[in-house]
C-alpha cells in the first residue's frame, strides 16, 4: 500500500529524533536516496511509513498531519541554554515525563484509594523566605543533619541515606539514563538533570542518572525544593548552577545550604585551608561529592571563578571515569528499583498481588513485557510470589 504524506512533516519526523538522512537511512536498512526521495515527494509505502514512526519513536497519527506539530512539554520549562529558552524537547525527554506522570498518577489514586493524607510541606514555601531559613525547614521535616550525613562512610551512602529519608517523607524518586528500559533510548544530559512533578499526594523526583553522580545529589535537593514550593518543572543545570531565573536562582541557594551549611562551611574552611588537600578534607567531613563542594566553595568567594571551573571539569572527568569502569550492564533487577523507585514499586507490587492491579497495567507501568520478570522483580523486593 502506497502513502503519500506532507514532506516537510517526514522530515520534521527525522529531524526531531536527532537524526540526519544518512543515519535514519541505516536505522531502516535503506539507500539515502530513498530517504530524500521521501523528504521531497511525500511518497512511501505503508510499512516503511510504520518502520519511520518506530526508528524516530514518533506517534504513527502524525504522519499523516497536514504540518508538522509543535510539540511543548507538558510541564513548566526552566531550562536554557545560555540565555535562550530551549525549544524543542526530545521524544527521549517526552517519553520520560509521559512514564513518570503515569506512574504518578497510579500512585496518587493507590494513596486517596487507601485512605491516605496529602503532604503538609508540598507548596509549604515561597521564595519570599530566606535560603538558609528554607533549608532549616526542610532539613528538620526530612531529619538531616550534617552530623547525621558525617557519620556516613563515604557520600554516596550519605546520598542513598536521603534518598530513603525523602522517599520515606512521601516523595517518589526515579533515577535513570534511559526511556523506560530502553538501552538504546539513551537520555541526553545536555537536555535536562532533572525534573520535578508537584502533588499533594504523590510528588516525584526524577533525576537523569546520565548526569555525574556526584551532580546528581544536588539536582536531587534542587528538585526537592520545587516541591517544596509547590512547583512542577524541569531544570538542566550547568555545573550546579541554575538558568537566571528568581526560582532557580533561590531552589539552588536552598539546596546549597541544605548541603553545605554555610556557618559551619566558614568554619571548615578556617582550617581546611591550610591542608595540602582541602577538598579532601572537606568533603569528609560533609559527606557531598566535590562537584557540591566546589560550587558552594565558589559561591561564598573562597575559589575564583577559573579555579573553580578548571577543578570542576577535573573532578567531572574523573566521575565519568570511575562511571565508565563500573559500566557492563550491571542487575537488572537491582537496576530496576532505582529507575522506578523503590517506594513507587512496592506500592504497585502489593496492589497487583492482591488483585486491585491487573498484572497487564502493573507490568506496563514498570516497562516489563514477562510475568515472570514482574514476578523475579517482586520476589527481589521480598514478595512471596
Amino acid at each position: 500500500m502506497n502513502l503519500t504524506l506532507q514532506p516537510s512533516v517526514l522530515r520534521w519526523a527525522r529531524e526531531r529524533a536527532g537524526l540526519d538522512a544518512e543515519a535514519l537511512a541505516k536505522k531502516v536498512g535503506l539507500a539515502v536516496d530513498r530517504i530524500r526521495f521521501w523528504e521531497e515527494s511525500g511518497e512511501l509505502r505503508f510499512n516503511q511509513a510504520e518502520k519511520l514512526a518506530r526508528v524516530t519513536h514518533t506517534p504513527f497519527g502524525y504522519l499523516y498531519l497536514a504540518t508538522p506539530p509543535e510539540e511543548k512539554l507538558p510541564v513548566p520549562d526552566f531550562r536554557t541554554v545560555g540565555s535562550e529558552e530551549v525549544q524543542r524537547p526530545s521524544p527521549e525527554l517526552l517519553d520520560v515525563l509521559d512514564e513518570a506522570q503515569r506512574r504518578q498518577d497510579w500512585f496518587r489514586d493507590y494513596l486517596v484509594t487507601s485512605g491516605a493524607e496529602p503532604l503538609s510541606f508540598v507548596g509549604s514555601l515561597n521564595i519570599g523566605i530566606a535560603p538558609q531559613a528554607a533549608a532549616a525547614r526542610i532539613c528538620a521535616q526530612l531529619g538531616i543533619t550534617t552530623e547525621l550525613r558525617a557519620q556516613a562512610r563515604l557520600w554516596e551512602d550519605a546520598l542513598r541515606n536521603e534518598v530513603e529519608r525523602i522517599e520515606d517523607s512521601g516523595v517518589l524518586i526515579m533515577r535513570s539514563g534511559i526511556v523506560g528500559n530502553n538501552t538504546h533510548r539513551p537520555l541526553d544530559v545536555d537536555e535536562f538533570r532533572g525534573f520535578a512533578l508537584s502533588d499533594r499526594y504523590a510528588p516525584l523526583i526524577f533525576l537523569n542518572a546520565k548526569d555525574a553522580k556526584g551532580a546528581q545529589m544536588f539536582t536531587l535537593m534542587h528538585e526537592l525544593v520545587h516541591l517544596w514550593l509547590g512547583l512542577t518543572g524541569v531544570s538542566n543545570l550547568e555545573d550546579t548552577y541554575a538558568p537566571d531565573r528568581d526560582t532557580e536562582r533561590f531552589c539552588n541557594a536552598v539546596a546549597a545550604e541544605i548541603l553545605v551549611p554555610e556557618n559551619e562551611l566558614r568554619e571548615r574552611w578556617a582550617v581546611a585551608r591550610r591542608q595540602d588537600n582541602p577538598l579532601a578534607s572537606l568533603t569528609a567531613y560533609f559527606k557531598v561529592s566535590s562537584l557540591v563542594l566546589l560550587r558552594r566553595l565558589r559561591d561564598l568567594n573562597f575559589i575564583d571563578r577559573e579555579t573553580f571551573l578548571r577543578r570542576y571539569r577535573e573532578e567531572e572527568a574523573r566521575f565519568v571515569q570511575i562511571a565508565a569502569q563500573k559500566s557492563g550492564g550491571g542487575d537488572f533487577y537491582r537496576t530496576q528499583r532505582t529507575r522506578s523507585g523503590e517506594r513507587f514499586a512496592k506500592a504497585l507490587i502489593e496492589s497487583t498481588l492482591e488483585g486491585r492491579t491487573p498484572y497487564r497495567d502493573a507490568m506496563r507501568l514498570l516497562g516489563m513485557t514477562k510475568v515472570e520478570t514482574f514476578n523475579r522483580f517482586a520476589r527481589e523486593l521480598e514478595f512471596i510470589v
